[in-house]
């Protein structure tokens, strides 16, 4: 596929672009990277200084755009009334083009988005987008050609082009986002349902955990997809303690050697019900719950695994849990000083944990002090 350059391309180079345009919407499911990747292409194939790109949500009532293009944007999230007197509201219901030569002399354009973005709009070409059964999903906005000409009918077929392009794999991407959307919030009310038991603040120690996995992955350098599912896997790590009884689970005191063995088993139990996920995501829960306690000197439950036996997630979930566990309120504990909690981790450095685990979490630690201290003024 040919490369797309920044200067804005001759009428011989628009039919490659196009082709490349299409080939590259095709491949994007990720619903926030298909709609910046539109809005860059667009702004570049036309040759314009602004690209919205507005979704329809009648749920909400309304349109929004969180993604655009153009040089020097202050702000990219906007909201608009569905059903109210906006250039993209009147295109949305009514599904046709609106091409307006000189905006500020037309009685249908709002200033309202220009006071938003500091941006003055001189030319506008806005034009549904629609899927397959010809419905309007939302609303493509471009604004001002950087030759300070007109939008012509030229430009307009391409914009319906390209709107075209888009507009069913916008509506796909918008269904992954649901089902991955209700499948996180599935995944984190069962997490809900095993903590809240021993936990004062169940959803913030939920968050926590997610969180300084992350930062923990990051530190590591691991792919942001990697990382941010470590970060929703996280939350299933003591799911097993869903079958441990109250008067071990909430015991005020220390454990007896009989009642910590049965607390153990939360692990084992943790494994059963996530074994033979299918998704990579529970797959990795698995993982998580299974040996989030073993120790890399080897001492750790359930199976004695060392260094690195133990899967890499797994390592990283150890040090979130113990490090929010300090931190935390327990029914049988007062909460550690951050500082004091974060020497402890150091301290078990080859011991517990991953020397280079640690060393990711000291990479990112201000950022994780910064966390619990922000939870601290709540």
């Amino acid at each position: 596929m040919p490369k797309i350059e920044t200067q804005t391309p001759t009428d011989k180079d628009k039919l490659d672009l196009l082709v490349e345009f299409g080939w590259r919407v095709s491949h994007e499911t990720n619903l926030d990277a298909l709609l910046e990747l539109t809005a860059k292409q667009i702004t570049h194939i036309l040759g314009v200084k602004r690209c919205f790109i507005f979704i329809k949500d009648e749920n909400a009532g309304e349109l929004w755009s969180k993604t655009a293009s153009g040089k020097g944007l202050k702000y990219t999230e906007i909201h608009l009334p569905l059903l109210g007197p906006s250039i993209i509201a009147r295109v949305c219901k009514d599904g046709h083009t609106i091409n307006l030569p000189d905006a500020y002399a037309d009685e249908r354009f709002s200033k309202d988005i220009d006071l938003v973005t500091g941006f003055k709009t001189n030319s506008l070409l806005a034009v549904p987008l629609k899927n397959k059964e010809n419905i309007t999903i939302g609303v493509l906005q471009v604004s001002n050609k950087t030759d300070a000409t007109p939008f012509s009918k030229k430009d307009e077929g391409l914009l319906k082009l390209m709107a075209n392009l888009a507009a069913g794999k916008i509506e796909i991407a918008k269904l992954y986002d649901e089902v991955k959307l209700s499948n996180l919030e599935t995944i984190y009310r069962l997490a809900v349902t095993a903590e809240y038991r021993d936990q004062e603040d169940t959803r913030r120690h939920i968050e926590n955990i997610g969180q300084v996995s992350y930062l923990i992955a990051k530190g590591l350098k691991l792919e942001e997809a990697r990382a941010e599912t470590i970060r929703h896997a996280s939350t299933l790590h003591d799911i097993g303690k869903i079958a441990i009884p109250d008067s071990i689970l909430l015991k005020p005191g220390k454990l007896t050697a009989e009642e910590f063995d049965v607390m153990k088993k939360h692990t084992v139990y943790g494994g059963k019900i996530l074994e033979d996920a299918k998704s990579s995501l529970l797959k990795l829960a698995y993982r998580t719950s299974l040996f989030h306690h073993e120790k890399f000197d080897g001492t750790g439950y359930p199976q004695g695994l060392k260094g690195e036996e133990i899967p890499l997630e797994a390592r990283i979930v150890a040090i979130a849990d113990v490090f929010d566990a300090l931190c935390m309120k327990r029914c049988y504990k007062e909460p550690w000083n951050i500082q004091k909690a974060c020497q402890f981790i150091i301290s078990q450095s080859g011991l517990a944990f991953d020397p280079r685990v640690v060393q990711a979490f000291k990479k990112n630690f201000q950022k994780i002090k910064a966390l619990y201290e922000t939870d601290a003024k709540k």
